[in-house]
């Protein structure tokens, strides 16, 4: 659902972004002199660049070096790794696309990205299987026909769309051998599967609500995970498949419920604060990790364990539009903060050895509003 994401993030008013994650980040111009947060920063560790401030890397962001770009041009987010640690795949929209289809490239040598969805409707949130063999991703194209489905209606204020069009498929890398896994009759994407392949975390709202759930890799045995009303999304598992993290925004008073409840039968959900959450992979001992009160989204737990997490934050600018990147411990302590780039930074993950990290970002547009996929390597 990145791409409500990415529009939200450029919205005058901003309520929170919402995460597969769907961003769309601000458009920005890209600035020499680095932002107020980026010069109170610790300095920069020595790096290949012998002193210069790469366009690549900003003061403060001691935890990466060797920052690569890997696209260039138009709207690109959510690259996630594939389980040998050489591919990514993520969404974009590029030509001859009028909006967002499924691409995989090569980490070390990118080229021309490879088309992995029909290239019809819109699609969102791209996940490989463990295996590499086979891609997950969500697709309007079955219900909602070949074009792009329209924008959401504003005429009741700033929304997302739920489009209930989005049912979850899988294909090969090269777009052949599709399948579909979902058949319900509203809003099913967001997915992403455990390292072992056997579970499916994804976002529905088959029940009225906007709830995780899990299925196994063909679609079938699908149970529900949450249950408190308001939107659940973003899922991530840990790599040994115990855990689920994921964001939240949920209405707090019977008034915001029944809000809530009135535009997603139409389709829609107005966010509030988002804040991330974990649970264990059967929806048990489900607690918040942030308190922010701000837009929090894209959470991703350190790669070995479940007691650190990765996420993205306006928190340095609330109700602003400068997105970081951030850390924080499981209990919601030891608050680090990862990027300084003064525009957007969002959708981490780890390589499976936990040794780079790919993430979306502003940085270095060649023009206003584009989104490109970096790869940095991690310094612990």
């Amino acid at each position: 659902m990145r791409r409500d994401v990415l529009l939200l993030l450029s919205a005058a008013a901003l309520l929170g972004p919402q995460a597969c994650d769907s961003a769309r980040p601000p458009a920005a111009d890209v600035t020499t002199a680095p932002s107020p947060a980026a010069q109170d920063a610790p300095a920069r560790r020595a790096g290949p660049w012998e002193g210069v401030l790469s366009p690549l890397q900003w003061p403060g962001e001691r935890h990466l070096a060797n920052v690569r770009q890997l696209t260039y041009g138009g709207e690109n987010a959510e690259a996630y790794w594939s389980a040998d640690g050489k591919k990514l795949v993520f969404q974009a929209t590029r030509p001859p696309f009028r909006c967002d289809q499924i691409f995989a490239i090569d980490a070390d040598d990118p080229g021309e990205p490879r088309l992995v969805s029909t290239g019809k409707g819109r699609t969102t949130c791209a996940y490989w299987f463990p295996d590499g063999e086979r891609i997950l991703f969500s697709s309007t194209h079955l219900g909602g026909g070949p074009l792009c489905p329209p924008p959401p209606d504003m005429s009741s204020g700033y929304v997302w769309s739920v489009n209930p069009d989005y049912e979850i498929f899988s294909a090969r890398p090269d777009g052949s051998g599709l399948r579909r896994l979902t058949a319900s009759a509203g809003y099913d994407a967001e997915a992403t599967i455990s390292t072992d392949g056997r579970r499916v975390v994804f976002t529905s709202a088959r029940d009225g609500d906007l709830d995780l759930y899990s299925m196994n890799a063909e679609g079938g045995d699908v149970r529900r995970l949450t249950r408190t009303p308001g939107y659940d999304g973003g899922a991530f598992f840990s790599d040994d498949g115990e855990w689920i993290v994921y964001r939240a925004s949920r209405p707090e008073t019977p008034q915001l419920v029944e809000e809530f409840q009135s535009l997603l039968r139409r389709h829609l959900v107005r966010p509030s604060r988002l804040e991330i959450r974990m649970m264990r992979a059967d929806g048990s001992d489900d607690r918040q990790v942030t308190s922010h009160g701000v837009a929090s989204f894209a959470p991703f737990f350190f790669r070995g364990g479940h007691d650190r997490i990765l996420f993205v934050s306006n928190l340095a600018d609330p109700g602003g539009r400068d997105f970081d990147l951030w850390a924080v411990r499981s209990d919601g302590t030891d608050l680090e903060r990862i990027t300084y780039n003064p525009t957007f930074d969002g959708f981490p993950m780890f390589s499976p050895d936990g040794r780079r990290l790919a993430f979306c970002s502003n940085r270095h547009n060649a023009k206003p509003g584009e989104t490109n996929v970096f790869v940095a390597d991690w310094v612990p």
